[in-house]
C-alpha cells in the first residue's frame, strides 16, 4: 500500500521557480510508473510529467524545457522542478504512482487511466 504526501507548493511571480516533492511510503520494486498532474479549477485533471522504472521521462508539451522530473534511487521521492512558470501553470499539483505495469504504460494509457495511488495535492499559483 503506497501512500503520497506532496509539498512545496506555493505563489510565486511570472517567471519564477519552484521545486515540488512527493514523499512515497510503501513503494516498492513493482512500482512501474510515477508522476505528477495537475487539475485547475473547472478542468480535467491532466498529466504534467512521468518517469518509469527504467528511468525514462515524459513531458506534456506545454512544461517541455521548463519542467524537470526526478527521483531518488529507491523511488521514495519525487520531485519537480519547475522554472519560468507562468499564470496558466496555476493548478492543484498531485504526485500519483501505479504498479504492475508494462514499461510503456507509464508514457502512454496512465495519463488517461489514471490508476494506481494518489496523493492530495499541493497549490501552485502563479500571478503576472
Amino acid at each position: 500500500q503506497v501512500q503520497l504526501a506532496e509539498s512545496g507548493g506555493g505563489s510565486v511571480q511570472s517567471g519564477g521557480s519552484l521545486r515540488l516533492s512527493c514523499a512515497a511510503s510503501g513503494a516498492s520494486s513493482s512500482t512501474t510508473c510515477m508522476g505528477w498532474f495537475r487539475q485547475a479549477p473547472g478542468k480535467n485533471r491532466e498529466g504534467v510529467a512521468v518517469i518509469d522504472s527504467n528511468g525514462g521521462t515524459t513531458y506534456a508539451d506545454s512544461v517541455k524545457g521548463r519542467f524537470t522530473i526526478s527521483q531518488d534511487n529507491a523511488k521514495s521521492t519525487l520531485y519537480l522542478q519547475m522554472n519560468s512558470l507562468q499564470p496558466e501553470d496555476k493548478a492543484l499539483y498531485t504526485c500519483a504512482a501505479d504498479g504492475y505495469r508494462p514499461i510503456d504504460y507509464c508514457s502512454g494509457s496512465w495519463l488517461s487511466s489514471l490508476t494506481g495511488f494518489w496523493g492530495r495535492g499541493t497549490q501552485v499559483s502563479v500571478s503576472s
